[in-house]
């Protein structure tokens, strides 16, 4: 039995092959198999493998990371000035990471096979005078891709805009599919392990044909998204995130609109009843001036 199974280590995983260790050799680049059959009867010792044990050792691997499969949209008014964003996924609190923004500078989503580093990190490149195209590909260009195997770099999918609604948008070949965005004039719809283009294709028409706050047309893009297919998987959470200089309540807030749902059978209709809310203490606030 012990010539048939064995136990092969590697820098966090532990699985079981086959006499001849080909697929752990395949897997993972630096094993312990090249100690041969003495070294694996004493790793299997060390395990608490006796010889003659049943031929079932479980599986063991880090705990991955779930994709933050979801669609979004970045966007920018050219009359009021603001930039937003707004995001729906089938994750707990899709808004602890995806959104990011700065006033005068603009905005990422990042999301997919994400790294949220790219959020920082695409605003401190905008900060510096960047296109948003030459951000996507210096972010892209720098990333390490530090987990290749079951987090890779090929899997990203990140939408920046600037602060004159200029804006670049990557999806990776490797995004969980169905991938893909569109771009419009001061928008981009993205999206990952959707039902189908059509999500983003309905987001696009809403934004456009839509006459009201960004925050209203950001939602109408959410809503006719959701209404495609949206999420393959389904809704639990969504956020939404618009800045503009002194457009906040209060004295110095750059922030119009932070709202987040981070757990909801039903996340855009409880969105929506935020985003009005706000509606309605912007309307008592004109009113009062």
């Amino acid at each position: 039995m012990a010539e048939r199974w064995k136990s092969v280590f590697s820098d966090q995983l532990f699985f079981v092959c086959d006499a001849r260790g080909t697929a752990a050799r395949q897997r993972v680049g630096r094993s312990f198999l090249s100690g041969g059959d003495d070294l694996v009867r004493k790793l299997a010792v060390a395990i608490g493998v006796a010889a003659g044990a049943a031929p079932a050792l479980a599986i063991q691997q880090p705990a991955s990371w779930p994709p933050v499969a979801t669609f979004s949209i970045l966007a920018y008014d050219s009359t009021t000035g603001e930039v937003g964003g707004a995001v729906q996924s089938r994750v707990f609190s899709v808004g602890n990471g995806v959104l990011w923004a700065e006033t005068d500078v603009g905005m990422v989503a990042t999301q997919a096979i994400v790294d949220v580093s790219y959020g920082p990190k695409g605003l401190s490149l905008l900060r510096q005078g960047l296109s948003p195209a030459e951000v996507v590909r210096r972010v892209l260009a720098e990333d390490p891709d530090p987990r290749p195997q079951e987090w890779t770099k090929e899997g990203r999918q990140f939408s920046v805009m600037n602060a004159r609604g200029e804006v670049a948008t990557h999806t990776g070949p490797r995004a969980p599919e169905w991938a893909g965005h569109r771009i419009g004039r001061h928008y981009s719809a993205q999206g990952n392990i959707l039902a189908g283009p059509g999500v983003v294709d309905s987001m696009a028409a809403a934004f456009e044909r839509t006459s009201a706050h960004l925050s209203f047309r950001l939602l109408a893009a959410l809503e006719a998204g959701q209404a495609a297919g949206g999420d393959k998987r389904g809704m639990q959470s969504a956020a939404m995130l618009i800045v503009k200089k002194n457009g906040g309540v209060w004295l110095h807030n750059d922030v119009v609109l932070r709202l987040q749902v981070d757990d909801s059978p039903e996340p855009i209709t409880e969105l929506r009843r935020l985003v009005e809310k706000a509606a309605e203490l912007r309307e008592r606030m004109r009113r009062a001036r």
